[in-house]
């Protein structure tokens, strides 16, 4: 899987270089891709055709399924309220791609050539091998901008911006300026980092590197060198590495950038060597995980790194947001997770640059519209584009499991970016 991705990524780094050409070459002047003023590709009179992409089932067993839902939830809303600008919202659901390439790049092209959607929102996936597929069709996707699709590319939006700094982008600071908060500032502590053997996880490597020294964090280690395809049964050759890398003694902070499974095994690992120092990653925060006791025990603790304003949050936004899952949920109270806001903040930004661009809604219009994109205030925080396509918006907070609940431990909050280096 790790080639797979590396290809991937090599892909995208020339669809990067060759993105103001390929929009010049296939630019819409009508009302449609080909620009030859045949109707718009997933628009009627009455509809605009949405689907998604997520992974809702994976090797791991870790499934971002609530995704669709978060979705579904902002459409439903959407439409109750009139749609956009005279239209509802054709939402399809979304495709399963098992976070497989080759199913990621089938997903695309069935949404667009078989089923013929307007856009993509949400697309959820450490695997993103449609991106240079959905470029070339000038499609608008919508998801987590955790991957490098989602930094550069004209037709490709994060819901938080660009979360992956590119050649001549910033870093987010919110991760290491939020732990300043639980960490009484950054002046002497030390930080150990570890991510999967994976494209994702080298760029999680250069970045959370950098970012944290930047906040005056000394890195004492930080590898990309967990094999992405199964979680690990023997933790120790990591946790001793981890555990001694501070001149032979424990750093003050374990930040991983994996996702639940990988987190269960190494932070319950280093528990047992009775470390004491801080743990932290940015994927646990799912009330689901409470349910069962070992997972519960196993991230105890741990701070995990929100891009959005935690559930815990008293606002209007956010109560409409509860309301909004409850009503798509069938009514019942559900346990709100990370992948339903994802889904319901892509669906969201989708939706208020559709309704910029007015009822003569074309692919030329949409991206008009997002050309000078802004507003403030939402649960992401401020959102810009084009800048978004470069630079994440900046906010985050950090929330603690703790005795069975969260809490947040450092509140949203927006951060000055630093130049990529």
């Amino acid at each position: 899987m790790s080639r797979s991705i590396r290809a991937i990524t090599a892909t995208v780094a020339a669809l990067l270089l060759a993105t103001a050409c390929n929009s010049a070459a296939t630019g819409n002047s009508g009302n449609s891709p080909d620009g030859k003023g045949s109707p718009a590709r997933g628009v009627t009179d009455k509809a605009i055709k949405v689907g998604g992409i997520v992974s809702m089932t994976t090797a791991s067993g870790y499934s971002k399924k609530d995704t669709d839902l978060g979705a579904k939830a902002r459409f439903d809303r959407a439409n109750a309220e009139g749609g956009i600008n005279g239209r509802k919202i054709d939402y399809l659901g979304a495709e399963d791609d098992g976070q497989d390439p080759a199913r990621n790049l089938a997903a695309a092209r069935k949404l667009v050539q078989q089923d013929k959607v307007f856009a993509i929102a949400p697309m959820s996936s450490v695997t993103f091998s449609g991106a240079d597929f959905l470029q070339k069709q000038q499609v608008p996707t919508f998801g987590w901008g955790t991957i490098p699709s989602f930094c550069g590319p004209s037709y490709m939006y994060g819901m938080t911006g660009c979360l992956v700094p590119m050649p001549g982008g910033t870093i987010s600071q919110q991760w290491p300026e939020g732990l300043k908060q639980v960490t009484h500032g950054s002046r002497g502590k030390t930080v150990a980092i570890l991510a999967n053997d994976n494209d994702a996880g080298t760029f999680a490597i250069r970045t959370y590197k950098q970012s944290f020294a930047s906040a005056g964090y000394k890195v004492t280690f930080a590898k990309s060198s967990v094999p992405a395809t199964s979680v690990p049964s023997d933790w120790s050759a990591y946790t001793k590495e981890i555990l001694r890398s501070n001149g032979g003694k424990a750093p003050d902070i374990v930040v991983s950038v994996m996702q639940t499974p990988y987190n269960i095994g190494l932070f319950t690992a280093v528990k047992r060597t009775g470390y004491k120092g801080v743990l932290t990653d940015p994927t646990d925060y799912d009330p689901g995980l409470l349910a069962k006791s070992a997972t519960k025990e196993a991230l105890d603790g741990v701070h995990v790194l929100l891009t959005f304003a935690p559930f815990e949050t008293k606002s209007a936004d956010m109560d409409r947001f509860k309301a909004d899952i409850k009503k798509a949920s069938g009514g019942k109270d559900v346990p709100l997770n990370m992948h339903m806001m994802t889904g319901y903040m892509s669906a969201d930004l989708f939706l208020a640059i559709a309704k910029k661009a007015g009822r003569d809604l074309t692919v030329a219009s949409f991206q008009k519209a997002a050309d000078g994109f802004s507003d403030t205030g939402t649960m992401v925080g401020d959102r810009s584009l084009p800048g978004g396509q470069k630079q994440a918006f900046g906010c985050g907070a950090l929330v603690q499991l703790r005795n069975g609940a969260y809490h947040v431990s450092s509140p949203f909050k927006c951060y000055e970016p630093i130049p990529f280096k």
